[in-house]
């Protein structure tokens, strides 16, 4: 593994990893591991640093949906015409392209089912292209980029019974 990829695997693992852990756990300098960094950064490989969030630990849960779109594309608007308009609203927190039954896939939060009915059907719904709409309401968390909210801490087996 190269040391770019090394270094990724890590910061996606934990972004909170300082320089020093990162050189004593690829063998790098500490030099070689800022200059990596600063290479991913400026190529967009590393876009940024969040924090992940379990919803339920929060005194104020945002209500969370994802949200299908299919769309009709004409000649002059194409899916990341679409997609730009879709990503700039603030209630947007993800925004893909897929492959399948529906075009766009939409995760967006906002304070209450009522915010996310009127955002889908005042906002989204609205748009030209749009030709449908499906909403499903998240229930529950159980996992959010790789980190598990369901288990006890310290104790990640699984059970086995034969």
């Amino acid at each position: 593994m190269d040391e770019r990829a090394a270094v990724l695997d890590l910061l996606r693992e934990n972004a909170r990893y300082t320089t020093a852990d990162l050189a004593r756990m690829t063998g790098l300098d500490e030099s070689a591991v800022e200059e990596t960094i600063a290479a991913l950064e400026t190529d967009g490989v590393v876009a940024g640093y969040t924090a992940v969030v379990d919803p339920s630990k929060l005194d104020d849960e945002p209500v969370r949906a994802h949200v299908e779109c299919n769309v009709t594309l004409d000649r002059e608007t194409s899916y990341r015409d679409i997609a730009q308009r879709l990503a700039g609203f603030p209630e947007v927190a993800s925004l893909r392209l897929m492959s399948g039954d529906y075009d766009f896939a939409l995760d967006v939060e906002a304070d209450s089912m009522g915010e996310v009915s009127r955002f889908v059907s005042e906002k989204v719904a609205p748009l030209p292209e749009i030709t449908q709409t499906v909403t499903h309401y998240v229930m529950e968390t159980y996992k959010e980029s790789n980190h598990r909210f369901d288990t006890e801490e310290g104790d990640e087996r699984i059970s086995y019974s034969p």
